[in-house]
């Protein structure tokens, strides 16, 4: 189904209940499961559904060493069936989607998706066609640091993927041109933008959490955030104005991570407030990053996406 052909169904059928779509892409160890883990426990997981697009990887773990290719390139991928899976989940309609076992690199059973009211896609690819894109309500590209993502990367392979420390650091090397090829410039077709990093000029100590810059653009319609943040907020979250890597004008939402923990759950109780629910409290799931530890600018990514979904569903 062409892409505009796919957007004429989804407007114009009201009979189908489809839907919402959420796209995280970003390259790998960028944080992909962590954000979705923490939308699908708000959201419920009677109510969300969870789509990895690395499970369309065409070679197991052996055969692309035999092969001398990365999983990032388009080709090692089956992107035509990950293109008409994401078509039939956006039409409402389940799919037997195959599953890529992470932990042993191998190719496994199927397993059936069926549609809920939320659809969470990640991966490395799943904004790489434009096909694949008309199939997304939302879309956020996570784009850290890249010294952080290559220590994420590091500790992750390590501890569940059955690598070494220095084969981690081999394949980083070998993925560097298909990362600049093919999964960076997905950046450029998202709607929200992430990017943990240290901030430039505080010599904060060891452990100190990550701050983030949010990029908020103009392709969907974005919360007015300048009417809600203030005094109380804007030590730990606050909003410029910025210019895109295109030189458009675009809001910058910069959320440290290094003020106190009372600080950083006052700011996000008036965020979730202001823009999700005044009813309730912040689910306990946002911004978790470890059994007990929390982030504050995970979190506060995760509530604004959490009012594009919700919001879109109503």
């Amino acid at each position: 189904m062409a892409e505009k052909a796919l957007r004429i169904q989804r407007a114009r059928d009201p009979s189908t209940v489809r839907p919402m779509m959420l796209a995280i892409a970003g390259d790998s160890a960028a944080g992909k499961t962590t954000f979705a883990a923490g939308l699908a426990e708000a959201l419920g997981t009677n109510r969300c559904a969870l789509v990895s697009t690395d499970d369309y990887h065409r070679y197991d773990r052996a055969e692309r060493h035999q092969l001398s290719i990365t999983p990032l390139l388009p080709k090692a991928n089956y992107i035509d069936i990950m293109e008409q899976h994401l078509q039939l989940l956006a039409s409402g309609q389940p799919v037997l989607k195959p599953v890529y076992d992470h932990a042993t690199g191998h190719l496994v059973r199927p397993e059936l998706i069926e549609p809920r009211e939320f659809v969470i896609v990640d991966g490395l690819l799943p904004l790489h066609t434009k096909l694949a894109r008309a199939c997304f309500d939302v879309t956020v590209y996570l784009d850290p640091e890249e010294e952080v993502r290559r220590s994420w990367k590091v500790r992750r392979d390590t501890a569940s993927r059955g690598y070494n420390a220095e084969q981690v650091v081999t394949e980083l090397a070998a993925r560097e041109a298909d990362s600049e090829r093919y999964i960076r410039p997905q950046r450029a077709h998202a709607d929200l933008v992430v990017r943990f990093a240290h901030v430039d000029g505080r010599a904060d100590p060891p452990g100190t959490p990550l701050s983030a810059e949010l990029l908020l653009r103009s392709t969907i319609p974005q919360p007015d955030l300048a009417e809600i943040l203030d005094s109380r907020t804007t030590g730990l979250v606050h909003l410029r104005l910025a210019r895109d890597t295109d030189g458009r004008p675009v809001d910058s939402l910069h959320v440290h991570g290094y003020g106190s923990p009372e600080d950083g759950a006052a700011a996000l109780a008036m965020l979730w407030a202001a823009v999700v629910d005044p009813s309730s409290d912040v689910p306990d799931g946002l911004g978790r990053v470890g059994p007990s530890a929390h982030s504050l600018p995970l979190a506060v990514g995760q509530v604004l996406l959490l009012h594009h979904l919700l919001a879109g569903a109503r």
